[in-house]
């Protein structure tokens, strides 16, 4: 009796270090997956606390228009005949604006919003019912967009350079005044576009004064 009871006594030690393992397994395993899990809940519990702001919608509409300006000053480069840095520089321009755009117009699909058409002339504001068009800061003017497209080589670029870095530092302010605004850029997607055209848009900036710098540029005659 005791002989056969010993093979059955180890096959049950067995069995029990075997789920004892298992169990320790799926602790080890549930540890891990609920941490990201936590962090999912917790990303989409900021969302839900930080509502998007009439001044969020507003600085989407405006950067829409402004990014749509830029997109036309940067087309002319290849046309007016740019040197080699400013079409690198206009090519960044349009490939980095025009997802940006892109990434405003679904932002604001995406909350059941107006979503504006890109207009390099401003954005459309209804003022006693009447539709206006309000340039934001550092956009250009008619007449300076009609002296750029009027320019040509060594010109453009002159001209390019310095409208574009004064179109970027508008840029910037509207960035500084949202995040200004009391209760605005809240929003995870809002505050991550803003603070992505801050950055990107200060470091052209330098980049284009230091091209102003280094090449002489006269006007033609």
């Amino acid at each position: 009796m005791t002989r056969s009871k010993t093979p059955q006594l180890l096959v049950a030690l067995l069995i029990s270090a075997g789920c004892a393992a298992g169990t320790q397994t799926e602790h080890r395993q549930s540890v891990a997956v609920p941490a990201s899990a936590q962090a999912n809940r917790a990303d989409t519990t900021v969302n839900a606390q930080h509502a998007y702001t009439p001044a969020d919608i507003e600085f989407m509409n405006g950067m829409i228009a402004h990014h749509a300006q830029a997109l036309v000053m940067a087309a002319w480069a290849v046309s007016h005949g740019a040197n080699p840095a400013v079409r690198t520089l206009a090519d960044r321009i349009t490939n980095a604006q025009k997802d940006e755009i892109a990434a405003m117009q679904k932002w604001l699909r995406d909350r059941h919003q107006p979503v504006p058409e890109p207009n390099p002339h401003g954005m459309t504001m209804n003022m006693n019912g009447m539709q206006h068009e309000m340039l934001m800061p550092g956009m250009l003017t008619e007449a300076q967009l009609k002296q750029l497209d009027e320019a040509r080589g060594k010109e453009f670029d002159r001209l390019f350079l310095t409208f574009m870095i004064q179109h970027h530092s508008g840029a910037v302010t509207m960035v500084q005044q949202l995040f200004d605004t009391n209760g605005a850029a809240q929003d995870i997607s809002v505050y991550k576009m803003a603070s992505d055209i801050h950055a990107d848009q200060t470091t052209e900036i330098d980049r284009m004064q230091k091209m102003l710098a280094s090449t002489i540029f006269e006007p033609a005659r």
